[in-house]
């Protein structure tokens, strides 16, 4: 063992022996690094466990607070100490000897650690001092060696919120001495002083004075009606007696001032919340109805004590108070007037649910290649079936055929299933057809880099791309700092529109000419698992127009299995295959082919239905762009372009001799593209993220969502424990700041407790996909 492995197993002994639950750590992690640690929550290590952990080389130790180490509290200085020297001063001015009389090390960032027993138990972790610093957007900041992700606010604007002094209490842990970068300044772990409960609320005011930021209030709406009226919550908000309330409901005033300081119900000593500027910010995480570290305005205060959270019902006894302007005898119409606590907006993108499955069959050879994949999967798959049938048919009429807009049969196609769920049967099917017909150097299975596509399109310029786990790809792009996956995206995006054109290919090395694919027909049949594929998705991705010309469905819960069938490939299915394999209308010969497709025609009601669609897809389009909504635009933009492809897919597969795009191929196909541009921004909406804050919150929503619009708190810390508490908190605080989800009431054999629910803004159909 070396020299500083020593001189930690030392010092984890002594602290064991007065009474500190020590542990290994991770030095950078700031983390235990034991796997199971939770239990010495509770519990002291033992010396042999201490021995056996450190003499396998551990870089830190670390301690456990709360009533296992003696209830042990730490004041944790961050941001290089900046409030340290305030602080003291604060602590001097009240208790001139209690500093000198506390365990004082610095951290390696600069930063101090404060540490002491106290006399009572003390409560979880706690943020005293904190502020806020704008941004200029979304991208992470690094202050003082810590990555900080903004976050956006009601108004727009992006920020962080730093913290400058926080605890370290029940169940907390943090590194210590002599940790490298850890040194005792004052006093010993050995012997830490007990603080009596006067002593201790010392040290926390005087850190919570230094605070200079405040959640964004809780109040229940914005100040006034479209009629101009005050309601009574506005009114409360102004003139509302904020102190006898809370004595009502038997909170007392621990200290008067500018900013009072209340103590909750059923506590005798201490204080659970500040009342200043008529804001009532509640730090207790034993407050209920209060949410701890949340700050509310006086309506929201009314609301949660007199009315059990039901802000309507508030307003409602407000206004019998004499609370809000009256309508009177004016012109105003009183029926308007309402005494809802927020305006509750439809949710701007609402969820179409997946695709209905009569969208997911056509006549023809889709269907037949559908059958025969259903009928032989060990799991049939209606969903995957559809994709890779369609896919099939795309490329075996890819530069062949056009509408008379000359839109190409060309689909980037995406099945997404979650695993077992028989996304692999369908590609298997495609290639043995494939094989079959002699056209197996068409297929392709990886898109190692965008050059790859090219040169394997200048050989085949009509080709299959069949690829497993199409978000693995997403991130490898979204991460790379190459141009070589840079170049993937760039490509495919491209050749999507160069399907009636000619793609100019790189220049190489000792060629004298780059050469060029002449009407190149990329076909993409992709699967994923449903939220990996979101989350893999950038917004660059969703503005760029990929996510615009994919073709997404959505597989529902694992089918029934089967037992699988040796059935031979229908000769129909061979035959129809063959002969668009033999199909080749152009000029030259198959080594110089220069295809001239033949035109589909639309009979007239096509044409009718076609510009109809259009004309829908185009006020979609002019809504998001009075939003500014780029991604709507995008995807918007596409709508039109979509149903065409999928027309022309319809009528070949119908008749593939002598095919007509008729009222059912537009209506079809009309009908596809556009609920699919409607699923599509509903699931970007849910998924994609601008930063990891965004992607929790979100997260969250959805865990609610597939609850049935409500879940008991516990219930949502047990889903979500991979956030830590503090995490978890803020991002519960924003969402209830946003008005998305409230918190409600729930009464339980013992007491009431209380549950997160989703806002009447936020659509609560569940996704089959989460």
């Amino acid at each position: 063992m070396s020299e500083s492995g020593s001189d930690l197993l030392r010092a984890a002994l002594d602290y064991l022996d007065a009474g500190l639950s020590v542990l290994p750590a991770h030095l950078k992690l700031k983390y235990a690094a034991i796997r199971k640690w939770k239990p010495y929550q509770s519990r002291l290590p033992s010396h042999s466990e201490i021995g056996a952990w450190l003499k396998n080389g551990s870089d830190a130790i670390c301690i456990i607070a709360g009533e296992v180490s003696g209830n042990l509290e730490m004041l944790d200085f961050d941001l290089a100490g900046e409030a340290f020297e305030k602080w003291c001063i604060l602590v001097k001015e009240q208790s001139a000897s209690l500093p000198d009389r506390l365990v004082i090390e610095t951290s390696p960032s600069g930063g101090f650690h404060v540490v002491y027993r106290s006399e009572v138990p003390v409560c979880g972790n706690l943020k005293l001092a904190q502020r806020r610093e704008s941004t200029d957007g979304p991208e992470p900041v690094v202050i003082h060696g810590k990555k900080y992700v903004p976050r956006k606010d009601t108004d727009g604007r992006w920020h962080i919120i730093l913290t400058l002094i926080e605890t370290r209490g029940e169940g907390g842990l943090f590194l210590c001495a002599p940790s490298l970068g850890y040194v005792v300044t004052q006093g010993d772990f050995r012997d830490l002083p007990v603080l009596e409960v006067r002593e201790r609320e010392v040290l926390l005011r005087s850190a919570w004075s230094l605070n200079d930021y405040f959640p964004e209030v809780i109040e229940s709406t914005p100040t006034s009606h479209g009629n101009g009226m005050k309601r009574p919550g506005d009114d409360f908000n102004e003139r509302g007696d904020i102190p006898s309330l809370l004595k009502k409901h038997g909170w007392a005033l621990a200290r008067p001032g500018e900013n009072e300081y209340w103590r909750r119900p059923g506590k005798s000593k201490g204080w659970s919340a500040t009342l200043k500027d008529r804001v009532f910010y509640v730090f207790s995480s034993n407050a209920y109805p209060f949410e701890a570290n949340q700050a509310y305005a006086p309506f929201a205060v009314y609301a949660l004590l007199e009315n059990n959270g039901d802000f309507a019902e508030a307003a409602r006894a407000l206004r019998v108070e004499d609370y809000g302007e009256k309508a009177g005898t004016t012109d105003i119409d009183a029926s308007t007037i309402s005494c809802s606590t927020a305006d509750e907006k439809q949710p701007d993108i609402i969820d179409p649910g997946p695709i209905p499955t009569k969208l997911l069959r056509i006549p023809g050879f889709v269907s037949e290649v559908m059958d025969y994949c259903l009928e032989t999967a060990p799991y049939p798959n209606t969903v995957m079936a559809f994709c890779g049938a369609l896919a099939l048919q795309a490329f075996l009429a890819g530069r062949k055929v056009r509408d008379p807009g000359d839109n190409r049969t060309n689909v980037y196609l995406l099945g997404l299933g979650h695993s077992g769920t028989g996304k692999d049967w369908p590609r298997k099917i495609n290639t043995k057809i494939i094989h079959e017909i002699g056209m197996a150097d068409s297929l392709g299975e990886h898109f190692a880099s965008g050059e790859g596509i090219q040169d394997a399109l200048f050989g085949k310029p009509c080709m299959l791309f069949q690829t497993d786990e199409i978000d693995g790809l997403l991130q490898t792009i979204n991460k790379a700092k190459d141009a070589r996956h840079e170049n993937i995206m760039s490509t495919l995006l491209t050749m999507f529109s160069a399907s009636n054109s000619v793609f100019p290919m790189r220049r190489k090395a000792g060629k004298e000419s780059p050469g060029a694919i002449d009407q190149p027909c990329l076909v993409i049949f992709g699967t994923a698992i449903p939220n990996h594929y979101y989350e893999a998705l950038s917004e660059r991705m969703l503005t760029n127009g990929f996510f615009a010309r994919m073709i997404i469905l959505e597989s529902a819960r694992r089918p029934e299995g089967q037992d699988p069938k040796l059935i031979e490939i229908p000769d129909r299915i061979l035959e129809i295959a063959k002969w668009w394999s033999e199909f080749n209308p152009g000029t030259g010969n198959l080594e110089k082919w220069h295809p001239v497709p033949k035109v589909v025609e639309h009979i007239s009601k096509a044409v009718e239905i076609l510009a109809e669609c259009r004309r829908e897809a185009e006020a979609e389009y002019s809504k998001a762009e009075a939003k500014n909504d780029s991604v709507s635009t995008t995807v918007w933009s596409r709508v039109n372009e979509q149903a065409r492809k999928l027309a022309l897919l319809y009528a070949v597969s119908e008749n593939h001799i002598k095919p007509v795009i008729g009222k059912g191929a537009t209506e079809w196909g009309s009908l596809f593209a556009v609920h699919q541009a409607k699923r599509m921004l509903f699931m970007a909406n849910e998924h994609v993220s601008e930063n990891d804050f965004d992607a929790h919150q979100k997260k969250i929503i959805r865990i609610i969502r597939k609850a049935g619009g409500q879940l008991e708190r516990r219930a949502l810390s047990r889903k979500t424990q991979y956030l830590k508490k503090g995490e978890r908190q803020e991002i519960i605080a924003n969402l209830m700041d946003a008005g998305i989800i409230k918190q409600v009431p729930l009464p339980t054999r013992t007491k009431t407790g209380f549950a997160y629910k989703l806002s009447e803004s936020v659509n609560v159909k569940e996704n089959v996909n989460d």
